[in-house]
């Protein structure tokens, strides 16, 4: 049986968390990488590496959170549009949006052909290998990746048995390593390359929600680690088992201090607001730069500008058309179902 765990309300941290990881993204996009893009432009005079630990953190969350949707679902279409409502149609304003300041702003370093911009419209030109309108977007490939061989699993094997299937995946990320000439497209669609933290989310998932204990989920958690451990280098592997710790602290309750309102408050805007940050701060900072301001108002202009774009975006387009279309696809479920009966009825 299933040791006590603490109620299965929301978890307010788990969106503080996202609240941290956005702004994380964004430090390392305005100084480290906003520095590697554009030398000859002055920077605020830090560097802070590592981005993709940040990136990690999202993965994981992923991994976790990939079971509110799972759990409530009937359907690979339930899904699909689910989906969709969570992730298009902000991502189609931030696009447009980014391609318009951009193209106002001659960005020319920052500009994509046409060919890669009709490519984005699809949110898949990473399986295309096309580059994005917004360098951040890259991880939407993972994350659609992701959604796929969840889907997969949850429709022709279940969830009830994950666990095995999860070990299966991080022993075909072994496979992986063995084989540099597994095809990249193959790699990208069963996300090879970042699976264990994914799967830290899903174990810790299945704990939170009383399906499993810690003593039958340790040994599948020190698989992902020591898949980790073998794979990646000794700092990705150390963020690894900060972010199984934080996670079992996490469901323990024992991350209430990361629950603070402004933390919560990024937490609910951090699509939007990764979506619209990277190339906007640059046409800001390079335009601050231009003219001569110290790179510090550069860097507070830019993070102001994206978190008022990153706001409206949030609260003018992902929240309301997020909600009509699923209840659109609500409406329609009725209305399907109610002709089934009918139907089922004359027979």
């Amino acid at each position: 049986m299933s040791e006590a765990i603490p109620s299965r309300s929301r978890l307010t941290e788990l969106d503080a968390l996202r609240g941290i990881g956005a702004l994380c993204v964004l430090i390392f996009h305005y100084s480290t990488r906003f520095h590697e893009l554009f030398p000859q432009a002055a920077h605020v005079p830090f560097s802070f590496p590592g981005g993709n630990y940040r990136v990690l953190l999202f993965f994981t969350i992923s991994g976790f959170a990939i079971f509110f949707t799972l759990d409530r679902i009937g359907s690979i279409r339930d899904f699909a549009v689910n989906r969709f409502a969570r992730l298009y149609p902000a991502y189609l304003a931030a696009m447009l949006l980014t391609l318009s300041i951009e193209y106002l702003a001659s960005a020319t370093q920052l500009l994509i052909g046409p060919e890669a911009i009709l490519a984005n419209f699809t949110m898949l030109q990473g399986f295309a290998f096309l580059p994005e309108v917004d360098g951040a977007y890259w991880t939407l490939t993972v994350e659609i990746a992701f959604y796929a061989c969840m889907i997969t699993l949850w429709k022709g094997i279940g969830l009830k048995r994950l666990e095995p299937v999860l070990a299966l995946w991080l022993v075909v990320r072994w496979l992986y390593a063995l084989s540099p000439d597994m095809p990249e497209r193959i790699v990208m669609l069963l996300v090879l390359r970042y699976v264990p933290f994914f799967v830290i989310g899903m174990l810790t998932y299945r704990v939170w929600s009383g399906q499993r204990s810690w003593k039958q989920q340790c040994p599948y958690a020190a698989l992902a680690l020591l898949s980790v451990v073998t794979m990646e280098s000794w700092d990705v592997a150390v963020m690894a088992c900060i972010l199984l710790a934080g996670f079992a602290a996490l469901i323990a309750g024992r991350l209430h201090v990361v629950a603070v309102r402004p933390l919560i408050w990024m937490g609910g805007i951090s699509y939007s607001f990764y979506l619209i940050h990277q190339h906007v701060g640059f046409v800001v900072m390079l335009r601050m730069a231009d003219a001569g301001w110290s790179p510090w108002v550069a860097f507070v202009a830019a993070f102001l500008v994206a978190l008022i774009l990153g706001t409206a975006i949030n609260r003018l387009v992902e929240r309301p058309a997020g909600e009509a279309i699923l209840n659109w696809w609500k409406r329609h479920r009725i209305k399907r179902d109610a002709r089934a009966a009918m139907v089922a009825s004359q027979a």
